[in-house]
């Protein structure tokens, strides 16, 4: 991996390059491609002819998946003639460390909320932030987070009455 100049102005060491954009390109520019050819492929066995009463069921979105193939060999293209004075940087490794730490706490809310509801989910989500990223006393995270899920369960399961998704907790407490 190469390195990137530190910021001007700036003290410290220059950071490592994880990808560069010609790399990222090609990467999405393939997964946009199979994307285009999957979905030729379906139309084309759903029927992407045009029949006597009009479009078969694949016609539209055998030229969806056409103009997704044919926008991804373009930009393929584009990513690969990226002359090398100009292919800077994608990501650096401190810039995806800050990504992380909020994409991956993020994930496991979401795959929490299947297992422990909503609201015991957010609780830990909220007072993880507040406590971890912004360093808050304790009885305002307890505060903010219990106080959210109090307000979110009344506005949604009280007031909107859309239930959202409970867990053993609330089923313990009989909330429905």
């Amino acid at each position: 991996m190469s390195q990137a100049p530190a910021e001007s102005g700036s003290e410290a060491a220059p950071q490592r390059v994880l990808a560069r954009n010609c790399t990222v390109d090609a990467v999405v520019a393939a997964v946009l491609f199979f994307l285009g050819a999957v979905v030729i492929v379906q139309a084309r066995s759903l029927g992407a002819e045009w029949t006597s009463d009009g479009p078969g069921p694949g016609y539209f979105p055998f030229y969806i998946g056409l103009i997704m193939a044919v926008a991804a060999l373009v930009n393929l293209a584009r990513g690969v003639m990226i002359p090398p004075d100009k292919n800077g940087p994608f990501v650096l490794t401190q810039q995806l460390k800050m990504v992380l730490t909020v994409l991956v706490p993020t994930a496991i809310y979401v795959g929490a909320i299947s297992q422990v509801g909503i609201y015991v989910s957010s609780i830990v989500f909220i007072a993880f932030f507040m406590r971890w990223l912004g360093k808050f006393a304790w009885w305002k995270v307890a505060a903010v987070s219990v106080g959210t899920a109090v307000a979110l369960f009344l506005v949604f399961e009280r007031w909107f009455l859309v239930p959202l998704p409970k867990g053993p907790i609330e089923a313990f407490l009989g909330v429905s």
